[in-house]
């Protein structure tokens, strides 16, 4: 009797939703999913958090609305959790490099924390 294997995160899914197709990106979170930001604003004692796939829309549909560019630099897997590297340049060209831990339930997103900065 073997055991069934659990469904892996979609790395290539990971990239596309990153690089231009935010509904793609929302569909790797899990209904449950809990996003903390932490940056200049929203420091580490005091993160904003996002319950949710609704809460995590609202913040992708603002950030996908904005005149710049994202890229998926590097991501790495091992069992239940992940990481990657994003980097963004505004049209203007101020740019901002994200850093994600996440965790993963089912090939799902449950837990993402972001770290970002931006030029100044």
């Amino acid at each position: 009797m073997g055991t069934a294997a659990q469904p892996a995160f979609d790395t290539e899914t990971l990239r596309r939703g990153v690089e231009g197709q935010p509904e793609t990106l929302l569909s790797l979170y899990a209904d449950d999913a809990e996003f903390r930001i932490v940056d200049r604003t929203t420091q580490p004692s005091h993160p904003k958090v996002l319950h949710g796939r609704d809460e995590i829309a609202r913040m992708l549909d603002d950030v996908y609305s904005r005149d710049m560019t994202h890229k998926l630099e590097r991501c790495v897997v091992q069992g239940d959790q992940a990481a990657y590297s994003e980097s963004c340049v505004y049209a203007d060209g101020v740019r901002v490099l994200s850093e994600s831990m996440l965790s993963l339930r089912d090939g799902k997103i449950t837990e993402q924390t972001l770290v970002q900065a931006w030029d100044e």
